[in-house]
This record gives C-alpha cells, structure tokens and sequence, in this order.
C-alpha cells in the first residue's frame, strides 16, 4: 500500500503580510498530480488543514476543491490540528463523499478507517490535537478519574486505546498493519518560531517511547520534515508486562519496529524554516515489519533567505538574492537615510528589515523619553539614537523649524 503523508497546510496563512493563497493553490496541484502518478492508495493529513479555527472563504473553498479532485483518485484520512477548530472541521463529516475521512472526534480515536490490501488491513487511527483540558475528562479510565493535565497523560491514554483496538482485530493470520495520525510534538522534534506553543504548565512534548506499537506514526505540527523513527525505537519500552487501558494486550506489539516521520509544512511561514528542504513523504507499506519512507521536494515559490551588514553590503548582495524573499539585518552604525527605499529598489520581494546598529552600548539603543522634557530636546535625542551623532547646528534648525511648523499647524486648526 502507497500512503502519501502531508500536512500543516495552513491555508489562509500570510508570511510577513505576504499572501500565500497562489502558492498554497501551486501546491495542491502538485499534491493532486503526485497521487494520480505515483498511484497513491491513501492520503492522510495529520493536522492544521485551516490556519485558524474560522478560515477565510477561499481557505475553505481551496481545501473542498482539493479533497473533490483527491476523493476521484484516492482515500483521504484527515485529522485537525491546534490551528483547526475541529467542530467546524469535522462538521458534515458523516456526509461526505465516499473516500473523505474526517476523524476530528475523541470517540472516534477507537474507530479506524479499514483499507486492504495484498497483505492484510490497514488500520488508519486519528488522533485530532489533544488539547489537555478537554481531553482530560475524556479519555477517564474506567474509574471516571480525570488524567493528569498534561499531553503525555491524554497522549498515552489514548494510544493505548489504539492498541487495545489493534489487538482486538488480531483475528486474522496475518497481524493488521497500523498508521497513526497525530498532532503533537514529539520529544527531540526540532521546531521552528512558526509553530504556534502547546506547553501546559510548562510541558508541550510527549516521549517518543508512547509510539510503540504502531507501524507508521503519521505526525503533524512540527514544520520542517524529519525522521524520528530512530529516537523512537530507541525509546521502546523494555520487553515485559506494560501498564494499559483495560482490554489492551502488552504482547501485541511485540516485535513491531515502529517508523515515525513528520512531513513537515509544504511551504515555510517563517525565515526560521529558510534552510528546510519542504517535502511530502510516499510511505509504501508491504508485509507487517516492511515499511520505506521517500521525501518528494513540494514546490518553493521563492528562496527565502536573511542577510546581515551594512546596507552597501547588502545592496551588493543584489545580484544573487535579488528575486528571494529576504530579511534584511541593517548593521551600520548610523542608520543610513532613506533606508526601506534603497531597499526594495534593489530587492523588490523584501519582506522584513530590521535595524540592528553594531558597535554601540546597549544603553544607547534603548533611550527612554524622561518626564519634562520638551518635544524638541526629544527630536534631538532621537536624532541622535538614528544617527550615533548628535545634530549640528543646521540640522538642529531644520528639526526646530518642523516642530514650529506643526504646533503652529495645530494652533491654527483648533
């Protein structure tokens, strides 16, 4: 079986007030073109389809369109995330086309999409982002005890009902073969700054140990793709007995070497995420134990990339970096005139500019504005923290007589 793994799709995402829409639709066809020529079975997605819990019109309007074209190829299997609301995202769920398989619900953990193959079933579960507070109550055990406040207590409660699950489809010669979709983060994922922050009381990750069991480990969040399936088997618990939900059988998974990647985003949403190499992943599932995991390059509307100096070194820069998205680090002392027109003049997809003076005390880059004093001797301070000079005599006048020209302004309009 050929699974295709994508997910933080973000649509109605911006980067840097730049609209993304083009480029999110750019991608969904290469999505659409993928499945039909490598003869994808499955497509899951495990979560932030929609940036925000109410996406904009041609969010949802994209995400319809895509999963319309996916359903006449292909099975999709998809989950919501911390961005997504998964009551909007679920809702209509049960009347969808055939092949359309929202799982935004906790009940619904225990109840997998079943797809054949040579081989045996497939079990697809769906973990939708486990927010703490809800799941908590939720997924009590039988005792109505409510888990502790954390992921790793919502997370491990309700893999354990995927177990549970697994082990009671155990009827058949051949052992089901599992994927699990989920939202998380993962201990020893590396993130971006474009992640939104899952902590509770401190704690945002789970241990890679509660992954054991499972074939594949479909995971969601973390925006640049990447393997975990090492830390993962490293982690797996000691042979033994193995406390779990009630009816769960510890021996079930024994001998199953879990593989677990995240996709990543297919587009970055942040300069953070300029050295990833964004991608989908074409997971290809054979007999139980046989699972190969290859990275597809999605494609990259420009380069993003940051570049630091002096605003003449990076004018210069021009020649190569001219036609990417860039951040530019000012460093010159003395903040050079006319500075975001020069600028773009010479780089005309800038999308951020920062201007970060080297070679001064710290003290001189943050001035405070003490009480009393006039609005003039103010303008000359902040002439000077521009400039790391104070004004002469001529500019001094030129600032003197826009302050007069102003109050003067204001003084005939009242």
């Amino acid at each position: 079986m050929r699974i295709l793994h994508t997910s933080d799709w973000h649509l109605g995402r911006t980067l840097h007030g730049q609209d993304l829409h083009a480029f999110q639709e750019r991608f969904h066809d290469f999505l659409v073109d993928l499945v039909r020529t490598e003869g994808v079975d499955v497509v899951v997605i495990p979560g932030d389809v929609y940036d925000r819990a109410v996406p904009s019109v041609d969010a949802v309007r994209l995400l319809d369109a895509t999963l319309a074209r996916l359903a006449e190829l292909t099975t999709v299997v998809l989950t919501p995330g911390n961005h997504d609301s998964a009551t909007r995202l679920g809702f209509g769920s049960a009347l969808l086309r055939a092949g359309v398989h929202i799982l935004a619900d906790l009940p619904g953990i225990e109840h997998p999409v079943m797809v054949p193959d040579e081989h045996g079933d497939v079990l697809f579960f769906g973990l939708p982002y486990l927010e703490p507070d809800l799941a908590r109550t939720q997924l009590a055990g039988e005792d109505g005890r409510a888990l502790a406040r954390s992921h790793e207590a919502v997370t491990a409660a309700a893999l354990d009902r995927v177990r549970a699950r697994i082990a009671a489809h155990q009827g058949s010669e051949q052992r089901p073969r599992s994927v699990v979709l989920a939202h998380t983060f993962v201990t020893g994922g590396e993130v971006s700054e474009s992640e939104r922050d899952l902590s509770v009381g401190g704690v945002d990750s789970v241990p890679a140990s509660l992954l054991h069991g499972i074939d594949y480990a479909a995971l969601g969040h973390l925006h640049g793709c990447q393997d975990l399936t090492a830390r993962v088997r490293a982690a797996l618990p000691a042979p033994g007995p193995r406390a779990a939900s009630p009816g769960a059988d510890p021996a079930a998974d024994a001998g199953i070497q879990p593989t677990a990647w995240y996709s990543g985003s297919p587009l970055a949403f942040s300069f953070s995420e300029r050295h990833h190499r964004k991608s989908v992943l074409l997971v290809d599932l054979g007999a139980p134990g046989d699972v190969a995991v290859r990275r597809i390059p999605t494609p990259v509307p420009r380069r993003l990339t940051e570049l630091r100096g002096t605003l003449e070194d990076l004018l210069a820069g021009a020649g190569e970096h001219g036609d990417d998205w860039l951040k530019a680090i000012v460093t010159d002392r003395s903040r050079p005139a006319h500075l975001q027109e020069r600028l773009r003049e010479a780089y005309p997809h800038l999308l951020h500019t920062e201007y970060a003076p080297e070679g001064r005390e710290e003290q001189a880059a943050t001035p405070h504005v003490r009480a009393g004093t006039s609005p003039l001797q103010v303008m000359d301070e902040f002439f000077t923290y521009l400039t790391d000079a104070a004004p002469d005599p001529a500019e001094h006048a030129v600032l003197a007589r826009a302050y007069e020209d102003v109050r003067t302004a204001r003084q005939e309009a009242s």
